[in-house]
């Protein structure tokens, strides 16, 4: 077996370098080569690899089929060499070994939500080539009720995971994110909030194991890679430390029945007196109730331009119990039981994605939005202090001004303020009101209409700066912005990569910094917003060692 590898790694080499010689031979052909010296079985090239030459329709239609952020595929952003997508496991350790013998840059994607779409095309230009590693096809999952787990392949959405959890369990469930299309292995990556994470927190903070493969290719579980790299991947942003093949998740109890309830509110009919409220009081509410504020601009009764703030909540109960808590916490609202509608926990994932009433849970298991793709910038900001109603008039002016801008704000507190700040990466917890998404989209893809538009969600954001967080402004890793700053090249200093790295991480960045040095010292694994190495190396005994 042994004389049996080395004649296989010798014949690989020879192949290669013969490649390397020859005009006729590209880096995808030189990938493909390789791809199957080391695979177990045969693939065929038109099943998983697709080219920009060789077969272009299927490329462009592999390459769009889960973007959600349309701005990412125009130019001057950079789309990959060559597609292959991942069939079995094995073929992501095949796909570091010969994206390493090649020394060209691999990029993953596991469900292509990436706000700024750096897992699947580059922001670089043309100095960094790539080559994209597709994980549509690694989507398994196994759920376990007697063990309280499952485990679920990076490649799934996390709407797939809730429908097959909820087929084995009325009364499990999983705290991860509101939009059900989300590949769950970038998810996990960098947190993955939803609406139990005032009684359950983080999907990040209820994961017991994974599987990844690092920059040896290794595949790694828990035990294997150690405690540290386990607490690096669970909210340490994804693309630094290896590929995630496989998360095991912690299940979670839910009623058999929850109680969903949407309610909108004009500048006309109070929005600001009661957001204003809200602040003061959605963080500090009873940990079964998650009520999320969802502004948008609409036409008012009569017929111009206004803000409109909807409530959209879950609670963890029926209707008589929220009721009472709301009359108790939060009557400025009145909500009234006509308002409320009680259903199961997958029903409300649906509900809460905001699909129709009439969509049945196995929609989910198609993996795909209702919604089409449109072009948007996003940013977000963490508030530990209300603003004041004076604020929120500025900031509905601001808001009226842009075509069709979204806000919404997601209450902290419960378990995300008991849960510390350096548990996993993820540090936005004791003392946070609410995190906001702002996003702004538009459907046409010239220049002049994106500069338009993301002119405006800047200055937004720089007025926003008065009330957000300070020393840093954060910001949420899984809502990428790369405004915050970016990598130009695969040597970043640690001073360049913090301008952005403590927004996200705080004072975890350090540690996820050490982390990276040991794990990947050679940065084979890096993008736009990875983190750095250290100009040192650690050791066996954990101190540093200069190069």
């Amino acid at each position: 077996m042994a004389s049996s590898m080395s004649i296989n790694v010798l014949f690989s080499f020879i192949v290669l370098f013969s490649a390397s010689c020859a005009v006729s031979y590209t880096i995808q052909d030189q990938f493909y080569q390789c791809i199957t010296l080391h695979s177990d079985r045969s693939i065929p090239f038109s099943t998983a690899f697709f080219t920009p030459t060789s077969n272009a329709t299927s490329f462009d239609s592999v390459l769009n089929s889960t973007a959600l952020n349309l701005r990412c595929l125009e130019p001057p952003r950079q789309k990959p060499l060559l597609i292959f997508t991942a069939l079995i496991e094995s073929d992501v350790q095949a796909a570091v070994m010969c994206a390493k013998e090649l020394k060209i840059q691999l990029r993953v994607r596991s469900g292509g939500h990436d706000y700024e779409g750096i897992s699947f095309t580059s922001a670089l230009g043309r100095s960094v080539p790539f080559i994209l590693l597709d994980f549509a096809k690694l989507r398994a999952i196994k759920v376990d009720i007697e063990d309280n787990s499952a485990w679920v392949q990076a490649g799934a959405t996390i709407g797939e995971v809730f429908y097959r959890i909820s087929e084995k369990s009325k009364i499990h469930g999983y705290p991860a994110g509101l939009c059900t299309s989300l590949g769950i292995g970038g998810h996990i990556t960098g947190g993955a909030y939803g609406p139990m994470m005032r009684k359950y927190g983080l999907g990040a903070d209820n994961v017991v194991d994974a599987r990844i493969v690092d920059a040896s290719g290794r595949v790694l579980d828990r035990a294997l890679m150690g405690e540290d790299l386990f607490w690096a991947i669970r909210g340490g942003g994804g693309g630094s430390f290896g590929i995630i093949l496989a998360w095991k998740l912690r299940l979670v109890p839910v009623p058999s029945t929850v109680t969903v309830f949407t309610v909108p509110k004009t500048l006309e009919t109070g929005a600001t007196k009661l957001l204003n409220k809200w602040q003061h009081v959605a963080h500090k509410i009873d940990e079964d109730l998650f009520i999320r504020v969802v502004i948008t601009t609409v036409n008012s009764t009569e017929g111009k331009k206004t803000v409109q703030t909807a409530y959209q909540a879950l609670f963890l109960g029926r209707t008589d119990r929220l009721l009472e808590v709301m009359n108790h916490s939060f009557p400025e609202l009145g909500l009234t039981r006509k308002d409320c509608v009680e259903m199961s926990w997958i029903q409300s994932v649906i509900y809460i994605a905001g699909f129709p009433s009439n969509t049945k849970p196995e929609f989910l298991l198609r993996g795909k939005s209702l919604f089409p793709a449109v072009y948007f910038k996003a940013k977000s900001d963490f508030l530990y202090v209300p603003v004041p109603e004076t604020g929120l008039v500025g900031m509905w002016k601001k808001f009226l001004q842009e075509d069709s801008p979204i806000m919404i704000w997601n209450p902290y507190g419960g378990m995300m303020g008991k849960i510390s700040e350096s548990s996993i990466p993820f540090p936005h917890r004791k003392g946070v009101i609410c995190m906001i998404q702002y996003l702004t989209p538009w459907t046409e893809g010239d220049m002049k209409t994106a500069d338009k538009h993301i002119s405006w969600i800047r200055e937004f954001y720089e007025y926003m700066g008065t009330f957000a967080s300070k020393f840093p402004r954060e910001a949420y890793v899984n809502y990428r912005d790369l405004d915050l700053g970016m990598n130009k090249n695969a040597n970043p200093t640690f001073l360049e990569a913090s301008v952005w790295g403590k927004k996200y991480f705080k004072n975890n960045y350090d540690r996820l910094v050490v982390v990276k040095c040991k794990v990947d010292p050679d940065n084979f694994f890096w993008h736009e917003q990875s983190l750095p190495i250290l100009p040192f190396k650690f050791g066996q005994d954990g101190k540093s060692l200069i190069h």
